[in-house]
C-alpha cells in the first residue's frame, strides 16, 4: 500500500496563484475607497409591476373677455319745459260761462247740460251743499230734473205700498250722475276753490267751515239706509209718510233716497265715496 504524499511548503505555482488572488482583492478594495459616492455600484431594487400614469397635459384657463358696457349715449339737453299757466279766475259775478263750460266737458249729458244752464253757479252749487248737509235738498235754490210721471202706491191688505215702479221714474237724474268723473269734479272743485271761498264767504262761512260743509254733505248720502223690501205708507190728507217712525224721521234728503228705489240709492253712494276719496286725495 503506497503512503500519501504531503503537500510541499515550496510549490512555486500554489504560491504564485495565491499572491494573484490576494491583489486581485487589494485592488477592489482600494478601488471601491477612492471611487466618489456618485458612482457607487447601485443597490439592485426587486421590479415591481407598475401602471403607466399617462398625465393630461395642463391647459391654461383661457378667459373670454365680458362685453364691454356700450358707453352711455350723451343725451341731449332737455329743452326748458312749456309750463302752462292755468287761466285766470274771473270774478265771482263774472264766473258763470267760465265755469259751464268746464263742468260740460266732464259731462255733456241732456240732464246735466239743462243743471247747468242755470245761472249765478258758484253761489247756487255754495247753498246746494249746505242744505244737504242738513239733510234738506233745495230744489228752489238747484232745480234738477223733476221725475217723469207721478208717484206710483199701490194698496194690499189694508195697506198702502210705495210702488216699485215709482223708482224708474228718476232713471234720468241718476244716469246723469252715474255717468260723472268725480274725479273730475274734485279736480274742478279744487281749480275753482277761490270762488266757492267767496261764495261761502258771503253766507258767513270761513274755508274751513266750507270744507266740513262739503263732507258732512257726502256723509249725509253714505248714511241712507238700503231698504230692498217693500216700503208700507201712511196718508193724511194729501201727502204720504212712512207708516215705520224710524224712516220717517229720517232727514229729508234720506228720506228722497228711499223714494228713487235702492239700486239708484247704490249708484248715488258709489258717486258720492267716489267724490269723497277724490277730494281728500288730490
Amino acid at each position: 500500500m503506497n503512503r500519501p504524499r504531503k503537500p510541499s511548503g515550496s510549490n512555486p505555482a500554489l504560491i504564485i496563484g495565491t499572491l494573484i488572488a490576494v491583489a486581485i482583492v487589494v485592488g477592489v478594495i482600494y478601488q471601491s475607497q477612492s471611487t466618489p459616492s456618485e458612482d457607487l455600484e447601485l443597490v439592485a431594487i426587486p421590479e415591481q409591476e407598475v401602471e403607466a400614469v399617462i398625465q393630461a397635459p395642463v391647459v391654461p384657463e383661457a378667459v373670454i373677455p365680458s362685453a364691454p358696457e356700450p358707453e352711455p349715449e350723451p343725451q341731449p339737453e332737455p329743452e326748458p319745459a312749456l309750463v302752462s299757466k292755468p287761466p285766470e279766475l274771473p270774478g265771482l259775478d263774472n264766473s258763470d260761462d267760465f265755469i259751464r263750460e268746464r263742468l260740460l266737458l266732464i259731462n255733456s249729458k241732456k240732464e246735466f247740460s239743462n243743471w247747468v244752464k242755470a245761472d249765478d253757479l258758484i253761489r247756487r252749487t255754495a247753498s246746494y251743499l249746505d242744505g244737504l248737509s242738513n239733510g234738506v235738498m233745495l230744489s228752489k235754490v238747484f232745480p234738477l230734473t223733476p221725475p217723469e210721471g207721478t208717484f206710483a202706491t199701490h194698496k194690499s191688505d189694508g195697506s198702502i205700498w210705495l210702488n216699485a215702479g215709482n223708482y224708474e221714474r228718476y232713471n234720468g237724474t241718476i244716469n246723469a250722475i252715474a255717468n260723472t268723473d268725480m274725479t273730475s269734479i274734485a279736480k274742478m272743485f279744487h281749480f275753482s276753490r277761490p270762488l266757492l271761498e267767496a261764495a261761502f264767504s258771503e253766507m258767513g262761512y270761513n274755508p274751513r267751515q266750507m270744507d266740513g260743509i262739503v263732507l258732512q254733505a257726502i256723509d249725509v248720502i253714505l248714511a241712507a239706509p238700503i231698504i230692498v223690501e217693500p216700503i208700507k205708507l201712511t196718508r193724511e190728507s194729501v201727502v204720504y209718510k212712512f207708516a215705520d217712525p224710524a224712516l220717517e224721521a229720517l232727514p229729508p234728503l234720506q228720506k228722497q233716497l228711499l223714494r228713487i228705489g235702492p239700486n239708484h240709492t247704490k249708484h248715488l253712494q258709489k258717486q258720492a265715496y267716489a267724490l269723497q276719496q277724490a277730494l281728500l286725495n288730490p
